[in-house]
């Protein structure tokens, strides 16, 4: 091959690309052993990464990389030559090992392929522990490692076609398929204003065109869609070294780990769930002693579970732990003012409070909380990707923590609005129904309560909330919305219908506006705001709690 068709930058991506999900893997395999060590499949497993790592490594002349990745692949040799049971001590040698190949792949993408004091330490720790267990001579090749280069040859042989695909092009191709929404619509419009006898079959052409685009569009969101087993494995070592670092003993149980969700929505869910994650471990569960005297298993359980529900993934963090403390919250919240110092309050209302700025019950600061950072985090960034999240508690029991998401970020099912000369889109997942504003109900105040079927619900008049010019007509119309067990109106002046919407980032001018989560493109041409509900009505939830008396 000559020089010119050897393209060294696709090559040292795709190695980046495959080191990564192999130190992944080798990672939850070393986890896996601490319960599971005398599995041989499991050190197999991780010998073929490390081989893997060290002979692309020295393809590519990242000799320092591939020098490491040896020493480690030995002490595994010899520990499967031997047949000795992996040691706690050895396995958080060898998780050491990955977070520092992690390290050097990284620095390798910047041009620095030397071993900084801290990994040459590291890789003569491990070549002590070969020396320790060694009873015959490591060579740098043997019938072991060529054996397992076989193996792992067939296994590459006997995988399913794939293809890696830069998610910045499938980000593009998402786009394009919004952008075919958006004309598609004024295409029908302007075709359903013919009027003619040529209209109707260019009208029903078109339909059959816009059958055509769904299924492109279901493609394009299918390849998309990836698990979120892989995610939520990750925060299995970060479980095992929180609790160990504060004298708890916690695993990490995984439920439903190949339910699919847009990648987009996976990495923007990664920061919100390990500060659950974090959170649990440090305020949930309770140290070994507390535990057996409460009559409970020593080790504690933190419990990942997804599952579809509808056009949305519900997530649910779980934990066997002490609970969230409803009376010292409740305290606190008085303290700061936040809620009045009579009145009863729900369970979920009082729970809610734990996601405001600067709110936390715990007595002293570490190194995971007690700074009051942390749940407004996660609260900001579910409300980033148009989802919820619950709190459910019971005292000396543990508590759930429910994260509410769509499936997809770009496209959503609407149901439109006017309000004046502007409209409105609110996400058809969050509406319930809609009825008409009787008359003896109106008002001009920006808020009030409303009959339906004899339960009194509050509404918010969307013209006050953003300020529209003009008066509300004679007749108004409420739009009956529901957030978990929170049920709402908003007053609007029209009703629209479905549509099917491309959701577009707001500008800089809107986006210190509560209550709007993006925008999009309208048939005619015009800008509409997609309404936050979840946002919306936390606001009228969070004034009911400061009236109350």
């Amino acid at each position: 091959m000559e020089l010119a068709d050897f393209d060294r930058d696709a090559v040292f991506a795709a190695f980046l690309a495959e080191s990564e999900e192999g130190l992944d893997k080798m990672e939850q395999v070393l986890l896996q052993m601490e319960s599971s060590p005398s599995d041989p499949e499991l050190i197999n497993t991780i010998f073929r990464v490390a081989h893997s790592i060290k002979g692309n490594a020295r393809s590519l002349e990242l000799n320092e990389l591939a020098g490491f990745a040896h020493v480690v692949e030995d002490l595994l040799d010899i520990i499967r030559e031997q047949q000795t049971l992996l040691t706690g001590e050895v396995i958080s040698l060898l998780l050491r090992g990955v977070d520092e190949m992690r390290a050097m792949l990284a620095a390798s993408s910047s041009g620095d392929h030397e071993l900084n004091p801290k990994q040459q330490e590291l890789r003569r720790e491990i070549a002590r522990q070969v020396e320790k267990r060694s009873r015959r001579v490591v060579t740098a090749s043997g019938s072991t490692a060529e054996a397992s280069a076989t193996r792992v040859e067939a296994s590459l042989a006997s995988t399913h076609r794939t293809l890696r695909a830069d998610v910045e092009k499938l980000d593009h191709m998402l786009d394009l398929t919004g952008e075919i929404v958006i004309a598609q619509g004024r295409l029908r419009q302007m075709i359903e204003k013919l009027e003619t006898e040529q209209g109707r079959p260019i009208l029903e052409m078109h339909r059959e065109a816009e059958r055509l685009y769904m299924d492109l569009q279901n493609e394009v969101m299918s390849i998309r869609m990836v698990p979120v087993g892989p995610l939520f494995r990750q925060f299995v070592r970060s479980v095992r070294d929180l609790a160990r670092s504060h004298g708890k003993f916690c695993r990490l149980e995984i439920i439903g780990g190949d339910v699919e969700v847009d990648t987009t929505v996976l990495e923007l869910l990664k920061d919100p769930l390990l500060h659950l994650v974090r959170n649990s471990v440090d305020h949930g569960l309770e140290k070994p002693e507390a535990r057996e005297k409460a009559g409970k298993n020593p080790c504690g359980v933190i419990r990942l579970t997804a599952a579809h529900s509808g056009g949305n993934i519900l997530v649910k963090l779980e934990d066997d732990g002490a609970g969230f403390d409803r009376d010292r919250i409740l305290e606190k919240a008085k303290r700061l003012g936040i809620v009045a110092e009579r009145g009863d309050l729900r369970d979920e209302e009082i729970y809610e409070l734990v996601f405001r700025a600067g709110f936390s019950t715990a007595d002293s600061v570490t190194d995971l909380s007690g700074r009051g950072v942390g749940l407004d985090v996660v609260r900001r960034n579910i409300d980033a990707l148009r989802g919820t999240v619950e709190v459910a508690s019971t005292k000396g029991k543990g508590s759930t923590i429910t994260i509410r998401l769509p499936l997809t970020l770009a496209i959503i099912e609407g149901f439109s609005v006017k309000v004046g000369a502007e409209t409105f889109v609110v996400p058809l997942e969050h509406v319930t129904e809609c009825t008409e504003l009787s008359i003896e109900q109106r008002s001009t105040e920006a808020s009030g309560i409303f009959n339906l079927r004899g339960d009194a619900l509050p509404f918010v008049r969307l013209r006050q909330v953003f300020g529209l010019p003009g008066k509300a007509p004679k007749r108004e119309n409420i739009v009956v919305v529901k957030i978990s067990d929170f049920q709402a109106g908003i007053a609007v002046d029209e009703l629209l219908g479905g549509m099917q919407t491309v959701v577009k980032p707001i500008g800089r001018a809107f986006r210190s506006i509560p209550g709007i989560a993006g925008s999009t493109v309208l048939g005619d041409g015009r800008v509409g705001l997609i309404i936050d509900v979840p946002t919306l009505l936390r606001g009228m939830m969070q004034t009911g709690l400061q009236t109350q008396a």
